[in-house]
């Protein structure tokens, strides 16, 4: 893990001192949670009955917007469990509309009221690092999963990835990964350069109906609700502190809590899927070079040019990326959130309280590895306190 080390250490320590390299940095870092980002976009598009310019300019505005709020390579994901149920067909677009507005709604009280803070104090540490284990090895085994599409070109992405970080290029790891692997998806691969007409796209603006309100609430909301607070909200204000012990704090949970929930409800009138933070988009920009809020204003930028200049055929254009480039990029981030400082110095006892919350969160969810990490933590101070001498 050496070679992953050198990329680990906080975004204030790191990166190079030039403003050319930070820049490329951030560059580079913009587009390195693609991993997450592509596979659930293109799903939607492809199999659900969804506007690409919406869905397209709600990213690119959020995206811009978390960059210039915290000026920090907070990165935008899609709501995952919200993006599975409408990729499976369980959600409709009004559906989904309805559920951006109802976590929104819920992440702005959560926030505006500060228990969301008070959930931070009362989560032990080791209870939220093992959840962070779950998901660096969450995203390690989602990207062998994408790999299998294409296992010689994974490899060979890989291969080209490590070359990369023993070179002076190290910094635009991402971005050179990704137009080798378009270059590939146009010359050799299955992939064509659509046909663009470049015109204005603006999407439509509309509110859901009642019965789409009853449906999100039964089916997706709350299950949601707690995996955006575990990991979008609690779990990505820990590793901004790690990575930016000056910084990170503006990102700490009663803002990313108000900004997730105050953006979805901005964006979700116009087609954009619900939302929010990760704590493994943060770490894959940070290892890829992010060092500020460029980063998501970058990435929101293509985005936002994506969906008023292409629209309808923004789909063509992601497809061009090829899958196992994406999980390479995915894999790199997991093995960095495994390789946390947090999970490597902690003591015997609590390494087993971490794998075991891990092995619950794999075995069924996140929250479910969040309620067992409790129960854990707890049966743990009672032992320890059954050991102190009676003075």
């Amino acid at each position: 893990m050496r070679m992953f080390d050198r990329l680990s250490k906080s975004g204030e320590r790191t990166g190079g001192d030039q403003p050319n390299a930070r820049f490329m940095g951030d560059l580079s870092g913009a587009f390195a949670d693609l991993g997450t980002f592509l596979p659930l976009v293109i799903g939607l598009l492809v199999l659900g009955p969804f506007d690409p310019t919406g869905l397209m300019i709600g990213f690119g505005l959020f995206a811009i917007l978390t960059g210039l709020i915290y000026r920090l390579p907070v990165p935008v994901q899609p709501m995952k469990l919200v993006a599975a149920l409408a990729i499976a067909g369980g959600l409709t677009a009004e559906t989904m509309m309805a559920s951006g507005l109802l976590l929104g709604l819920a992440l702005l009280i959560l926030g505006g009221t500060g228990l969301i803070d008070r959930m931070h104090r009362l989560i032990p540490r080791t209870v939220l690092a093992g959840l962070q284990l779950a998901l660096g090895l969450h995203l390690l085994h989602a990207s062998i999963g994408l790999a299998k599409e294409a296992p010689g070109i994974g490899l060979l992405a890989f291969g080209l990835l490590l070359l990369l970080l023993m070179t002076p290029f190290r910094s635009l790891v991402c971005l050179l990964l990704l137009t080798a692997g378009i270059a590939w998806s146009l010359t050799l691969g299955d992939g064509t350069m659509p046909a663009l007409d470049l015109a204005l796209h603006l999407p439509g603006i509309g509110l859901p109906s009642f019965e789409g309100f009853s449906e999100a609430a039964v089916t997706v909301f709350w299950p949601q609700l707690a995996l955006t607070v575990t990991n979008a909200v609690l779990l990505t204000s820990v590793l901004a502190v790690e990575y930016f012990p000056k910084t990170g704090p503006r990102a700490g949970p009663r803002q990313l809590a108000l900004t997730s929930g105050g953006l979805n409800l901005l964006l979700a009138p116009i087609g954009a899927m619900p939302m929010c933070h990760g704590a493994g988009g943060l770490a894959a920009q940070v290892h890829q070079g992010a060092r500020s809020g460029l980063a998501p204003i970058a990435f929101g930028t293509v985005c936002l040019a994506l969906g008023l200049l292409a629209g309808p055929l923004s789909l063509d254009l992601l497809l061009l990326v090829p899958l196992p480039v994406i999980a390479v990029l995915l894999g790199y981030a997991g093995l960095h959130l495994m390789a946390s400082r947090p999970l490597l110095q902690a003591d015997w006892t609590c390494r087993g309280i971490i794998a075991s919350i891990a092995l619950v969160s794999l075995a069924f969810d996140m929250v479910a590895g969040l309620a067992a990490g409790l129960v854990f933590e707890l049966i743990r101070s009672q032992i320890s306190s059954l050991r102190k001498p009676i003075v």
